[in-house]
């Protein structure tokens, strides 16, 4: 695996998944910034996800990791942005395949619908794979919204 950096957050639910996650990257040498939330306190997702995403876009860091309870809201809202792509993952062939088919640069875990093993599990695919080009790249090319609208 090349040196990756990491921007990693989410909600709540997803805070004691984020920590161990951290501590995961950081012992593979991973660089992480650490946008939040700092507790296990009812925080609002979004004003999370915007900082990973940012973080990503400005190219800050390489991937982006978000964590919520059912790791929709927070992939709703990095799929917001027109240069995120951001996969709903449960298991690790999803994640090997978000990256390798659809070029995901970021990826959105449902902390309270997969234990902390498989989430690493699902990290590490989602790490240790990466986007194979070729036919996906004209799919993922169509990707964004005309800009005709």
């Amino acid at each position: 695996m090349s040196h990756l950096s990491i921007a990693i957050g989410g909600d709540h639910a997803g805070f004691e998944y984020k920590k161990s996650i951290i501590a995961f990257l950081e012992q593979r040498n991973i660089d992480v910034i650490d946008k939040g939330p700092s507790s296990d306190a009812s925080v609002d997702y979004p004003d999370y996800v915007h900082p990973v995403c940012e973080a990503i876009i400005d190219n800050t860091v390489t991937l982006g990791i978000l964590i919520c309870g059912s790791g929709n809201g927070v992939a709703i809202t990095a799929n917001k942005y027109a240069a995120i792509r951001c996969a709903l993952c449960w298991q690790p062939d999803l994640a090997a395949l978000a990256r390798q088919h659809n070029n995901a640069n970021t990826l959105a875990l449902p902390a309270r619908f997969v234990d902390l093993k498989t989430a690493i599990e699902i990290v590490e695919a989602f790490l240790n794979n990466s986007f194979e080009g070729g036919r996906h790249q004209r799919r993922v090319d169509k990707i964004p919204i005309p800009s005709c609208c």
